[in-house]
């Protein structure tokens, strides 16, 4: 019963710890239930030594109280399961805790594998994402993922803010991995592309060795985007203005982010893009196209046979836009759009000043 209760206790200190990152992952039993899925009591024992930061083999070792052969087994081992990362820097391999999201719960899902443990994480996720991890994920008035427009829809090239088109990104990346979109392959409800995930920088070497990803070039992610933006998938990345290490395509239907918005009302669950749809009256048609098949937030509405724009509901995607047969669809420029922070750690400062938790981050970091 003591050891019980101290596996108990670790599996709980380990949710504080990922409760200090931006991400949060406030108390509930669906989280509980889903790190023992995730967590063997051994593998537990070792993660709560850990830090977001990667360390070294031996410092965890030590940290934990194993010999340094056992915790590099260990950790290999949850590594391969995809619930730790590693980092290889100067021939050292380095291993950090992943936040909840993205972390948690897309790695298990990247490899589209459907086992009865995935349907069971399925719906634990899903039950956690709308009693607690929606609302504290959004939790802040700046947001962790924004919205970026689609190609087609952006404005002549000299009104576009350099962080504002997708194409850029690919161009600027040096290496970039595809893997499956978590959300749609935990939840299900559309039959959209799954394959869709653009992950760039260090992120790319450990899902691949996982098997969870493949590295792809430049040619080919461009040719995702097209796809994406024909299946009315709406392109979102992180809210800063440095590189990014993913760009997801998103359905509304099955995307956290995007439902954070539509189902969980949670207005900064995501950015909107600098620009909003704007309909030329006299060029509209009203073939619906936009309306019924290519507005992911239900952001349009009939006004005397014309098609009208709910500016508080769009979020700048342009996929009505892009797909307007009469080209009555246009992205204009907000009048005082939020500008993205400059780097990621100016982002991750910010929200966790906004939760009132970057004390406890700190101390998580330099344990």
């Amino acid at each position: 019963m003591k050891e019980e209760r101290k596996t108990t206790d670790l599996y709980e200190q380990l949710r504080q710890i990922l409760d200090m990152h931006p991400s949060r992952a406030p108390a509930s039993p669906h989280f509980d239930e889903i790190l023992r899925i995730l967590f063997t009591p051994e593998e537990i024992a070792v993660a709560v030594r850990m830090s977001f930061r990667p360390k070294k083999v031996e410092d965890i070792a030590r940290a934990a109280a194993l010999g340094q052969d056992q915790a590099a087994a260990l950790l290999e081992a949850m590594a391969r399961k995809a619930i730790i990362f590693f980092k290889d820097k100067d021939g050292v391999r380095r291993y950090g805790l992943l936040p909840t999201i993205p972390g948690l719960f897309e790695f298990p899902f990247m490899k589209g594998e459907k086992t009865p443990m995935h349907a069971k994480l399925a719906r634990l996720w899903e039950a956690y994402h709308q009693d607690a991890l929606g609302r504290a994920f959004a939790g802040s008035p700046t947001p962790a993922m924004r919205i970026v427009p689609v190609g087609e829809a952006l404005p002549a090239r000299d009104t576009v803010v350099p962080y504002g088109a997708v194409s850029t990104i690919i161009e600027n990346a040096d290496v970039i991995g595809l893997t499956h979109c978590a959300c749609r392959e935990s939840v299900e409800r559309c039959d959209r592309p799954r394959e869709t995930c653009l992950i760039f920088g260090s992120m790319v070497d450990f899902l691949v060795a996982q098997g969870s990803a493949r590295r792809i070039g430049k040619a080919e992610a461009m040719e995702v985007l097209d796809r994406a933006e024909a299946a009315g998938l709406v392109h979102t990345t992180e809210n800063h203005q440095g590189s990014p290490s993913v760009v997801c395509n998103c359905c509304s239907c099955c995307c956290t982010l995007l439902r954070g918005i539509t189902e969980l009302h949670h207005p900064h669950a995501i950015a909107k893009s600098p620009y909003r749809a704007t309909v030329q009256a006299d060029r509209c048609t009203g073939c619906g196209i936009c309306i019924d098949a290519r507005c992911p937030m239900g952001a349009m509405e009939w006004v005397d046979d014309v098609i009208h724009v709910l500016d508080n509901q769009c979020i700048g995607c342009g996929l009505c836009a892009s797909d307007c047969p009469e080209s009555a669809i246009a992205l204009t420029p907000r009048e005082a759009p939020d500008e993205p922070c400059k780097t990621v750690q100016d982002m991750g400062v910010k929200i966790l000043q906004e939760k009132g938790i970057l004390e406890g981050y700190m101390k998580v970091m330099q344990g």
